[in-house]
């Protein structure tokens, strides 16, 4: 399958047996600094959690919506392999896990990124770390970078379907 191909295919949720695939894409990236580190065990226990694009056993692209009250969720681990940036793939895995944040109940969902103006340019605001405070209080007030980590934090309230603000 072309680059092209599987990053316009369809996302699907991920299984327990997709965690090495998932763990191995995000370890690659995390080198360069800009993802937190994640432990395979972890992702094979939320799993289902998980959005991702693959070409065969290959895990080309993924992203977790993650609980973090019964209001707000994070998207965590966004991930996009090198050989299918610029496709699109990344805004469509986090607008399908808007849409999946809808339908869950939650009313806002979050990230922490060095790179904001992804998810501005997707409807998202700016916003201090302060504002999230069931984030700081489940990842980073026990994390050794708190306070230090160089990420911004970006929230988007959602309607009722899921894509107020959502660019197309």
């Amino acid at each position: 399958m072309s680059p092209a191909a599987v990053a316009a295919g369809a996302l699907r949720r991920g299984t327990r047996e997709d965690a090495a695939a998932i763990h191995a894409l995000i370890t690659r990236y995390q080198a360069a600094g800009r993802l937190l580190p994640r432990v395979e065990s972890e992702i094979a226990r939320h799993a289902g959690r998980f959005r991702i694009a693959a070409d065969g056993g290959v895990v080309l692209g993924c992203a977790e919506l993650a609980p973090l009250s019964s209001e707000l969720a994070e998207i965590r681990s966004l991930v996009v392999d090198e050989s299918v940036r610029r496709l699109g793939l990344g805004r469509r895995l986090v607008q399908t896990l808007a849409e999946d944040a809808v339908r869950e109940g939650f009313t806002s969902i979050c990230a922490f990124t060095h790179d904001p103006s992804f998810f501005v340019r997707l409807g998202y605001s700016i916003v201090p770390h302060a504002w999230l405070p069931a984030k700081i209080a489940a990842d980073c007030a026990g994390c050794p970078l708190f306070r230090q980590c160089g990420q911004t934090a970006v929230e988007l309230r959602l309607d009722a379907r899921g894509r107020r603000g959502l660019a197309a």
